[in-house]
Formats: C-alpha cells, sequence, structure tokens
C-alpha cells in the first residue's frame, strides 16, 4: 500500500503576486543601481543635483542595508515564484533593510527639499506597505504549504 503525500496546489494568485512583486522589486534594484552609478539623467528625475549629491553622500553601511532591502526583495520575489519557503526569510531581511535605511533617512540625516515633498512620503509609505504585504503573503503561502 503506498502513501502518497499531498502536496498543496499552487494558486493562480500565487504566480500573479509573484511576477508583479518581481516587477516591482526589480524597480527598486534599478532605482539602487542607477543611483550607485551615479547616473546624472536618472538623479535629475530624482530631484536635481541636491538629491545627487545627498545620494552620494550615504555613509557605506547605509549603502550596504539599501542594497539588502532591494536585492533581498528580488530574491525573495523570485524564490516565491519558485514555491522556495526561503522567501519568507528573504522578505524579512530586506524589510529589515529597509528599516534601517528608513532610520537613517529620516532620522539620521537631512534630506534636501525634493525628496520631502508630501508625494515622496507617501511614495515611501507605499514601499513599505508593499513591502510587509509580500512578506505576510510569503508567511501564508508557507503556512499552506504551497512553498517547500
Amino acid at each position: 500500500m503506498a502513501t502518497t503525500a499531498e502536496t498543496a496546489r499552487t494558486p493562480t494568485h500565487l504566480w500573479v503576486v509573484g511576477v508583479l512583486a518581481t516587477l516591482w522589486t526589480a524597480f527598486g534594484c534599478y532605482d539602487y543601481v542607477m543611483t550607485q552609478k551615479q547616473n546624472a539623467e536618472y538623479l535629475k528625475m530624482m530631484g536635481g543635483d541636491e538629491a545627487a549629491a545627498y545620494f552620494t553622500s550615504f555613509p557605506a553601511w547605509v549603502v550596504a542595508l539599501w542594497a539588502i532591502g532591494v536585492w533581498g526583495s528580488l530574491a525573495g520575489s523570485l524564490a516565491l515564484l519558485i514555491r522556495s519557503r526561503w522567501a519568507v526569510p528573504l522578505y524579512a531581511v530586506s524589510l529589515l533593510g529597509l528599516l534601517l535605511t528608513t532610520i537613517y533617512q529620516f532620522g539620521m540625516s537631512t534630506p534636501p527639499a525634493a525628496l520631502t515633498t508630501p508625494a515622496m512620503y507617501m511614495m515611501t509609505g507605499f514601499i513599505w506597505i508593499i513591502a510587509i504585504v509580500l512578506f505576510l503573503y510569503a508567511r501564508n503561502m508557507a503556512a499552506k504549504g504551497v512553498l517547500r
């Protein structure tokens, strides 16, 4: 008598969330790369010379935490797509990077006026909401046995 271990079927919404999350987080990685390469045209869109000077003045530890945040989130999104349980800790590490860079940005540094507009604060809030939702979604999928 053979026993069959039943694994949870992959819900369609996992693919939708995984693809959208990958696209969203890839933009965060693009933002990081363009900023680190000091791409003048990109930085001009972000707020001109003051914003460029601000981003390029980040200490190495902040740059490292920013990298952990964006690349961890991309890795979490890709892990979600391959149904890996590693999506949960990757998203958690990404949240830690986001937390510490947010503390630096709004508590330990003085961003230029172009980066302290209501729209920029709303964008930061939106990033936080998506990051938290992705972590909770991955944790839920892991708990249901969808992620292995």
